[in-house]
C-alpha cells in the first residue's frame, strides 16, 4: 500500500480508481486531500490533452474555492443570461465535480451540480454540458457557455465528421467516446441551444458561479 505523502500513514487506494486508471497512485490519502484542499482555498489541477475529443483547460490554476454565495457577492461582470458550466478532477485522473446553472435576465432558474469519485477533467466538462442543456425547457432559444475550448471544438467541429466515419479519426482512439456521442446527438436535437467559449477566471459572474458549484463536493455549503 502507498504512503500519504502528507501524515505519513499507508492507506489504501480505491480499487475503482486503479480500475480506471491503471498504474497511477495518488500521493495523498484521501482524508489529508480533502483536508488540503479546504485548507488552501480550494487549488485544484486541471489538465487537457487536445488528442481525447474531451472538455478541459491546460495547465495548472490554484482557484478560491468560494461558495455560490460568495461568488455573487465577489464577481458582476459577464454575459447575464444563458447557461454556465464547468468541470474538474484534482489530480486529473481522479476525484472531481461538474457544475451548471441556468440564469434569465441575471436570476437564477436552475441549477445542477454533481460529483465522481475516479474521473477527468475532461469527462467533468462533458458531464456539466450535458446537464447544462437538459436545464433548458425544450423550444426556447439560449447560449450556453463554456471557458473549454476543446468541449466548444468536438461538439461544433470534429464530431460531425467521426460520426460520418463510424465514429472514427486518423489521429487514434477518441477519449470519452461514451459521453461524447450521447451529447452531440443531444446537441443535435437542440439547435436552439448555442454552445460558445468564455475565459475562465477572467471575473464572469456566471462562469464563476458554475465553476462554485462543480466544487460543490469539497464544501459543507454549495
Amino acid at each position: 500500500m502507498p504512503k500519504c505523502s502528507s501524515c505519513g500513514t499507508t492507506f489504501e487506494v480505491d480499487t475503482e480508481l486503479t480500475g480506471r486508471f491503471p498504474g497511477w497512485t495518488p500521493k495523498e490519502c484521501s482524508a489529508c486531500w480533502k483536508k488540503g484542499r479546504k485548507g488552501s482555498g480550494g487549488g485544484r489541477t486541471r489538465g487537457g490533452s487536445r488528442g481525447g475529443g474531451g472538455g478541459g483547460r491546460r495547465g495548472t490554476l490554484n482557484e478560491e474555492n468560494l461558495t455560490t454565495a460568495e461568488v455573487l457577492a465577489k464577481y458582476t461582470d459577464g454575459p447575464t443570461e444563458g447557461v454556465f458550466t464547468d468541470g474538474s478532477s484534482s489530480p486529473n485522473p481522479g476525484p472531481g465535480g461538474w457544475g451548471a446553472v441556468y440564469v434569465v435576465d441575471g436570476e437564477v432558474v436552475d441549477r445542477a451540480h454533481g460529483h465522481d469519485p475516479a474521473t477527468t477533467n475532461n469527462r467533468m466538462e462533458l458531464a456539466a454540458l450535458k446537464a447544462g442543456i437538459e436545464l433548458v425547457p425544450e423550444g426556447t432559444p439560449a447560449v450556453l457557455y463554456t471557458d473549454s475550448r476543446l468541449a466548444v471544438d468536438t461538439l461544433t467541429k470534429w464530431a460531425k465528421g467521426w460520426e460520418a466515419k463510424g465514429w472514427k479519426r486518423k489521429g487514434g482512439e477518441i477519449k470519452n467516446l461514451d459521453l461524447i456521442k450521447p451529447l452531440y446527438r443531444l446537441v443535435s436535437e437542440r439547435p436552439e441551444v448555442e454552445i460558445r467559449w468564455i475565459a475562465a477566471h477572467s471575473g464572469n459572474r456566471w462562469n464563476e458561479y458554475a465553476d462554485s458549484l462543480s466544487t460543490a463536493w469539497l464544501r459543507d455549503e454549495v
